[in-house]
């Protein structure tokens, strides 16, 4: 079984901890604990990146990109 908690650090409390140990009970668990990064954030993180997706938003602005349906999408690249 996975849970994923997303709280704030602030609103960490006996209570979720109680919360956990219910859930799994006598079950190792592993705990990991992640600031959360926001996506547009972490995609412009790194010069690569960022240079990459300003050419891919300036592509579509000049009629560069291929149309296509969300189906057709998940067709071919899922």
């Amino acid at each position: 079984m996975t849970t994923t908690y997303k709280l704030n650090a602030k609103e960490l409390s006996e209570t979720v901890i109680k919360s956990i140990k219910e859930a799994f009970k006598d079950k190792d668990i592993e705990i990991t604990v992640t600031d959360n990064i926001e996506e547009t954030e972490y995609l412009l993180s790194t010069e690569a990146n960022k240079k990459h997706l300003y050419q891919a938003i300036e592509d579509l602005e000049q009629g560069k990109g291929i149309p296509m349906t969300l189906a057709e999408l998940q067709e071919n690249f899922h």
